[in-house]
């Protein structure tokens, strides 16, 4: 480690950018998903951006390995989400040993709401009573679009102190994608006007930015996504579906799928997702990913609020062992329930129009018009 480290010190004195690669750029740890985009946003090519968790591992469920502190031995940045989301990281930057990292908090000078805590729930993973969190920010500041652009400023501030000689980079970057950030938040604007005041469903406690921005309300079975909910939890999100008219259940892809499935048969609707952005699929480390995700979300959201356009695409998913009405997840004949056993079911999610160059398809397999070849 103390090689690592007197390694950046003597960079620093042959390299601008204050980097221990011969390239001499600046090198950039992240933390997950959408803070890598952001970063990645910015520093464009000027900086080595490298993210630090898995990309199918999220904030909630990162345990730290000796490499990671590994990185940021190496690092001249940390960018963070900040606000607890990243309450491993304490420890991790005191093993890392590195004592001219800069740590960039994405979250200073965003305005919070308070995190909700369920009776008999805990929120985050440190938590070891009931209620413990409550009253406490909620982290996920970064689904929201308006709240995002605040990061990205940070982020670019942040890094224009560690490599003033990349000012003009940093602040073109930010530019570019801070008017794409503008757009989007306009086109969401427009897209849930209509639904203002209803309220949608998640799975954990994830979206309360992102309704406040837009007018709408929230309601989530757990607080995060590996817990199991209270028979109270089941009946409030019941009721929350019935008063909104839902007609989809808005789970994410890190979440098990059981839990909503299960009600959403009972109550004859739908699952589709909501996207958290605590992992990612492919590409998730470019800037793009967060606004196509973000969109797809948006999209998945009007569906839930005013149900689905005629034209579907029929993704694969896999429903718990149960009795299932294969009728009712294909959204047309009688019922005809099946033995209990696994299902692979099919759900209908929206076709796009073709000019939408964002949507990212949920078809698993050929796509219809590679069939036959």
């Amino acid at each position: 480690m103390a090689a690592a480290i007197t390694c950046h010190a003597s960079s620093c004195a042959t390299h601008p950018a204050s980097s221990p690669e011969p390239t001499g750029r600046l090198i950039v740890v992240t933390t997950f998903v959408p803070i890598t985009n952001f970063t990645q946003a910015v520093a464009g090519t000027r900086a080595e951006v490298i993210q630090l968790l898995p990309d199918n591992v999220g904030p909630h469920d990162y345990q730290a390995k000796p490499e990671d502190a590994g990185k940021l031995a190496k690092a001249d940045v940390l960018v963070k989400n900040g606000l607890g989301m990243e309450d491993f990281l304490a420890d991790l930057v005191k093993n890392a040993g590195q004592p001219t990292l800069r740590i960039i908090d994405s979250s200073q000078g965003v305005s919070t709401l308070e995190t909700i805590a369920l009776e008999g729930h805990r929120h985050g993973p440190q938590a070891s009573t009931a209620g413990q969190n409550q009253g406490q920010p909620n982290p996920h500041i970064y689904l929201d679009p308006k709240r995002a652009l605040q990061q990205v400023m940070t982020i670019r501030d942040g890094l224009i102190a560690a490599d003033p000689a990349g000012e003009v980079i940093y602040k073109a970057n930010a530019a570019a994608y801070l008017a794409r950030l503008n757009q989007l938040d306009r086109q969401f604007t427009a897209q849930l006007q209509p639904f203002a005041g209803k309220t949608f469903v998640t799975y954990h406690d994830f979206a309360s930015y992102f309704a406040q921005s837009y007018r709408l309300k929230t309601q989530f079975l757990v607080d995060i996504p590996e817990q199991n909910p209270a028979p109270g939890d089941v009946q409030r999100v019941i009721g929350a579906v019935r008063q909104s008219d839902l007609k989809t259940l808005l789970t994410e892809p890190q979440a098990a799928a059981g839990q909503f499935s299960a009600l959403a048969r009972d109550l004859k609707i739908r699952v589709s997702t909501f996207d958290s952005l605590e992992t990612s699929g492919p590409g998730g480390t470019q800037p793009d990913y967060y606004l196509r995700m973000m969109a797809e979300n948006v999209r998945n959201l009007v569906t839930a609020f005013s149900g689905p356009p005629l034209q579907t695409r029929l993704p694969l998913t896999f429903w718990p062992a149960s009795q299932v009405t294969i009728a009712a997840a294909l959204g047309k004949g009688s019922a005809a329930s099946q033995p209990a056993y696994p299902v692979l079911a099919l759900t209908r999610q929206p076709i796009p129009q073709p000019s939408d160059q964002s949507y990212i398809s949920p078809w698993v397999g050929p796509r219809p018009e590679e069939e036959g070849r």
